[in-house]
């Protein structure tokens, strides 16, 4: 049987033709087998295919295998598969080169909500999935213009499931933590603003009705209030730091933040954050240097006026005046707090 299923699988011959060659007794046909082996089978030479998780025979299979008691072996293999995505992450980060991590952050996108339905399992291995991603990300910026429609398109899917949301609200975090791919892709970063802009004014015209709803206090009615807003609230930060890495888009992030910050109806971290930003907008200086990129993707320079915060707890950079320190000329030197204040 075993052996049919693999020639089903590989050559497409039919599991039923069991032909005169037949090495069985009976020259009668085979029995067909179990519908979700033969889907699993079917799927073999395709990798990794996205098709057979939307079968009705591999849905009813892992409702089956969730409803009832899992068996040893199945625990077992749910404790290890986030030890072996850790080892696989750092053998990918350290060892692939940028075309295959490139080729390999769509496929963690669509695996994101297409995993076994427990509620540990998941928890680790979305985690381990994120870090991975976004390691990519971090390692390449450029990854974000070239992933650009696979990444719009998670971000359309925002509210189609909670773990859909958070897919989007990471995506929403790394366009904005690295530039939308960098100074070098305006277009792809024009292209991803658009795509915020939208997925913040769908939200804030559906956020009446579920202002609505919540007021009933029905649990799951706040529970998807409190996902909007935390969502939106890393929507307006990505626009914001977006319009800092390229100014041609400012006023269009003036008008987007304006717009929340007038709403009624916007939670109140949305509208406070909003309200920050556009503060924030009006000292270009102070904007650029905690919003923008701490070094020039181009040069690898820090750009003067940015403060490199991340360094903040080894390093400080201060201004006084010469006569402070004995009118001290020349090159950079170290000083104590007893040359700007004597002691009496």
């Amino acid at each position: 049987m075993l052996l049919a299923l693999m020639d089903e699988a590989y050559t497409g011959s039919t599991i039923g033709d069991g032909g005169r060659d037949s090495e069985s007794e009976d020259s009668s046909t085979m029995a067909v087998a179990d519908p979700f082996f033969l889907e699993l089978l079917k799927d073999e030479n395709d990798g990794l295919a996205e098709r057979h998780w939307a079968s009705p025979a591999v849905a009813a299979a892992l409702q089956a295998a969730v409803s009832t008691s899992m068996s040893d072996r199945l625990k077992q293999a749910l404790r290890m598969t986030p030890r072996l995505l850790d080892m696989y992450t750092a053998i990918a980060i350290r060892e692939v080169n940028d075309s295959l991590i490139c080729a390999l952050v769509p496929l963690l996108m669509a695996r994101y909500s297409n995993l076994f339905p427990e509620k540990l399992f998941l928890y680790e291995v979305q985690k381990r999935i994120l870090e991975l991603m976004l390691a990519g990300f971090n390692r390449s910026p450029s990854f974000i213009a070239l992933l650009k429609k696979p990444i719009v398109d998670r971000l359309g899917e925002a509210y189609d499931s909670p773990s859909k949301t958070e897919l989007a609200l990471q995506l929403c975090w790394a366009i904005g933590e690295h530039g939308g791919g960098g100074e070098a892709h305006k277009d792809a970063a024009r292209e991803l603003f658009e795509s915020l802009e939208l997925l913040l004014y769908e939200n804030l015209s559906s956020s009446r009705v579920r202002l609505r709803e919540s007021a009933l206090g029905s649990d799951s009615a706040k529970s998807r209030k409190s996902s909007q807003s935390r969502l939106l609230c890393f929507v307006v930060t990505a626009i914001a730091k977006l319009a800092t890495y390229h100014r041609e888009l400012l006023p269009r992030a003036r008008v987007s933040l304006t717009k929340v910050a007038r709403s009624r109806i916007s939670d109140a971290r949305v509208w406070k954050r909003a309200c920050d930003y556009l503060g924030l907008m009006n000292e270009p200086a102070i904007c650029l240097s905690i919003l923008g990129p701490c070094e020039s993707p181009s040069k690898g320079m820090q750009k003067l006026g940015t403060v490199n915060w991340s360094e903040g707890g080894t390093e400080m950079i201060s201004h006084l005046p010469f006569y402070l320190l004995g009118a001290q000329e020349g090159p950079p030197h170290d000083f104590s707090f007893m040359d700007v204040l004597p002691g009496s």
